[in-house]
């Protein structure tokens, strides 16, 4: 979803400033399936206050340079609305967990059993905050996403708990065997350690 869409989202939920608008992809309810970066929001709300889209109120602060407040505007909904109408693109997921997870054969066997414990971790405390909110008193939509979100974690977390022991053995028993590297391979072990060298003798 680009990010023009995404601050008209937010300021259909109530005025909110700049900061605000990233603090809810920081830590509001959109941090869970969305990201956006100041870098983007503040061009993205120019333009939709050039285009009539938000309205934007200066207010002053002790001390400190006018705060601006954006507020969406009838058109700004209608132009929320049709970019909800358009089919949304596939998931695209990215994660740093992931990534690491992928080369864990490349890890030393206790890094790899921390990243597993801190995953597990996070996945109980989500949860934990998740299941504390009532779903209820949420409208339908948000109600939806909170009970499908909170299934993706409680399915990871199973997954993980029933698994993390197999997944340390075939580690542990990967380490204790010899890795056998292909001439390309040891070609590009040789010259990274000779750039190693080299760095350092510079």
């Amino acid at each position: 979803m680009d990010v023009r869409t995404l601050c008209l989202a937010v300021l259909y939920q109530g005025e909110a400033s700049g900061y605000e608008i990233k603090k809810a992809f920081k830590e509001g309810a959109f941090s869970h399936f969305q990201d956006a970066s100041f870098g983007s929001i503040y061009p993205a709300l120019g333009r939709l206050s050039t285009e009539g889209l938000v309205e934007c109120t200066q207010m002053a602060q002790e001390k400190r340079p006018d705060k601006k407040v954006y507020k969406l505007t009838q058109s700004g909904e209608d132009t929320l609305i049709t970019s909800l109408l358009a089919p949304p693109t596939p998931d695209r997921f990215t994660s740093d967990f992931f990534f690491v997870l992928y080369f864990a054969e490349l890890l030393p066997l206790p890094q790899v059993i921390k990243l597993l414990d801190q995953r597990i971790s996070f996945y109980k405390e989500t949860i934990e905050r998740m299941t504390q909110c009532d779903p209820a008193s949420l409208p339908t939509g948000r109600r939806l996403c909170h009970g499908l979100g909170l299934t993706v974690y409680q399915n990871s977390l199973t997954y993980l708990e029933e698994n993390k022991e197999r997944f340390i053995t075939e580690l542990r028993s990967q380490h204790e065997t010899p890795r056998t590297l292909s001439p390309d391979t040891k070609t590009k072990d040789t010259n990274l350690k000779q750039i190693d060298t080299n760095r350092h003798a510079s």
